[in-house]
């Protein structure tokens, strides 16, 4: 076997090591060349340029710089040298690529030197990309980042392919005088209005009537100045983008990646209005979990009022509105808490029975019920909210005037009777249990909190997701349940319990997570949970029916 040359072990071929003793002499400076094959070069290089050199002064010259060339290569500064260690300079300081850097991208024009369009501006030029603001003074700013052009609207625009609109839409009047110009580009709206649905159209449909021949994207509105400037580090990294030409969707996508944020193509510019809509969203999904959380919690802190307070005070004489600080909330609390867990897991229990009596999972929920099951990880976290409060309460009541009084008068009265009452072992146990089982099902409550958060569940698998948020979930649902009945103990047939008829708060927060237990009971019955199972998996009791079904369930959806 023949002996490799140099070149072949450094994985060069031979037309690679000419174009290295005739190019400059940076191809000298290669480090994954080894140490006998880079002298060997270093030494043709230097006789061919004695050979080229008019005088022998000048071949020394070049030899030595040459090698000099090479040495400095291989003594770089460290990084943290070459970093300067200004890191705590504001984004108005970013350094961007100089202009002959080897990753320079395509230029990209801005209209608008705003506050999102300098951000912009400078996030892109980090990422190498060249940068001409159109503005409508042509004029050079402190705010303007260094190594970027501004110039006026037109001259901007002949010198990029891409140009992002950073203005606001009733600005957009100027770019008909550019239609000619403009015409093949592709125009980037990021803009967003004040209100929802404020227009009949998107603005990105509005920009693509005013400027007809042009490749509209919709992209970037829902980053903020604030994200780029922080380096999205603290902020969400997706970028919904829509457009009609996917050619030119495509080249924005890539700029987005480009500025390490993640890109959520939405389709045709139809969705821009859906698009334009959503940063204006104040809590969408979470608008039905809070209604309910407040009208419960209105509702059982009236009922506990008229139950606890009132009724003692017309009744009994007895003065106890400080119960409105602190005891009436540490009740309503957990007794919304309960109602809420109890919430999240019935819309399934509905759905499962829905499906046995249809017998086929192709027929579609009712809107209210598919509404129900998409918000009850934010009925979940609502709950898991008023749990914490309700321990927080708790935690408060040693130090409680009330609580202290009471417990003053109960020894003192000892005392004077002469007498002490003896332990009851049953009230012990009781009262552990009370206390452990809430603690338990509070543990189990806060890990269900966690595994929702989207770092905890994307990092676990499906099996692993559906085990702790159903079995762990009911679990949970079954220690809260028992906490209740066990601070309610013999309570519930103390006839001074009702007043006015009327049951304690605590009571009737039990009617809701009883009933979804006693149906999760029966549902698990193997005679029952076989057919559910078939009937998840795709089959059908009826074929006919359920296509049947299908067909009407799509002739009201049209």
């Amino acid at each position: 076997m023949a002996h490799a040359s140099p070149c072949t072990a450094a994985g060069l071929s031979r037309g690679c090591c000419r174009e290295m003793l005739t190019a400059p002499g940076t191809h000298l400076q290669n480090p994954f060349l080894p140490s006998p094959h880079r002298r060997r070069l270093i030494s043709a290089w230097d006789a061919r340029q004695s050979q080229s050199a008019s005088t022998p002064l000048q071949a020394a010259t070049r030899s030595r710089l040459g090698r000099r060339g090479f040495a400095c290569r291989r003594h770089r500064p460290s990084p943290r040298a070459a970093r300067g260690g200004d890191m705590e300079k504001n984004s108005s300081n970013m350094i961007p690529l100089a202009e002959n850097s080897p990753n320079k991208q395509e230029t990209v024009c801005i209209f608008g030197t705003g506050d999102f369009g300098r951000s912009l501006g400078y996030k892109m030029l980090q990422c190498g990309y060249s940068i001409v603001f159109g503005s409508r003074n042509a004029q050079t700013s402190s705010l303007i980042p260094k190594c970027t052009e501004v110039l006026s609207h037109g001259e901007a625009v002949q010198k990029a392919d891409i140009i992002i609109v950073a203005i606001q839409r009733q600005h957009y009047n100027f770019l008909t005088d550019l239609t000619e110009v403009l015409h093949g580009k592709v125009l980037v709206d990021v803009s967003n209005n004040l209100k929802i649905n404020q227009y009949p159209e998107s603005n990105a449909e509005y920009l693509a009537q005013l400027v007809p021949g042009t490749k509209v994207v919709k992209a970037f509105n829902t980053v903020s100045a604030w994200a780029l400037q922080s380096g999205t580090l603290d902020a969400s990294r997706q970028v919904f983008v829509c457009g009609d030409d996917n050619k030119a969707k495509q080249m924005v996508m890539d700029i987005v990646r480009t500025l390490g944020l993640t890109p959520l193509d939405q389709g045709s510019l139809l969705a821009a209005k859906e698009i334009e809509n959503y940063p204006l969203q104040l809590f969408p999904m979470w608008k039905f979990p809070i209604y309910l959380a407040i009208g419960l919690s209105a509702f059982f802190f009236i009922y506990s009022l008229i139950h606890d307070v009132i009724y003692p005070y017309i009744y009994e004489n007895k003065d106890l509105s400080f119960f409105i600080a602190i005891s009436i909330p540490n009740r309503v609390c957990p007794i919304v808490a309960l109602i809420l867990l109890a919430l999240v897991y019935l819309p399934g229990i509905i759905a499962a029975i829905l499906q046995l009596h249809r017998g086929t999972k192709y027929s579609r929920f009712p809107d209210w019920l598919d509404k129900w099951m998409l918000c009850r990880k934010q009925l979940g976290l609502v709950a898991l909210g008023f749990a914490f409060l309700h321990v927080l309460y708790t935690l408060v009541i040693p130090i409680r005037y009330y609580v202290r009084w009471r417990l003053n008068v109960y020894v003192i009265s000892q005392i004077k009777d002469n007498r002490t009452d003896p332990f009851n072992n049953t009230s012990g146990w009781i009262s552990d249990s009370y206390v452990a089982l809430g603690i338990l099902g509070f543990f189990l409550f806060v890990l269900l909190g966690i595994t929702s958060l989207p770092s905890v569940s994307n990092s676990i698998n499906w099996r692993e997701f559906r085990f702790v948020q159903s079995k762990l979930g009911y679990l949970t649902l079954i220690l809260c349940t028992a906490h209740t009945l066990v601070y309610g103990g013999k309570r519930f047939l103390n006839p001074s319990m009702y007043r006015w008829y009327l049951p304690a708060a605590y009571m009737l927060s039990l009617i809701v997570p009883c009933i979804v237990l006693a149906i999760k009971f029966v549902l698990i019955f193997p005679c029952i949970d076989r057919p559910l199972t078939h009937i998840r998996q795709g089959w059908e009791r009826n074929a006919k029916g359920s296509k049947q079904a299908n067909y009407n369930d799509s002739k009201l959806a049209v």
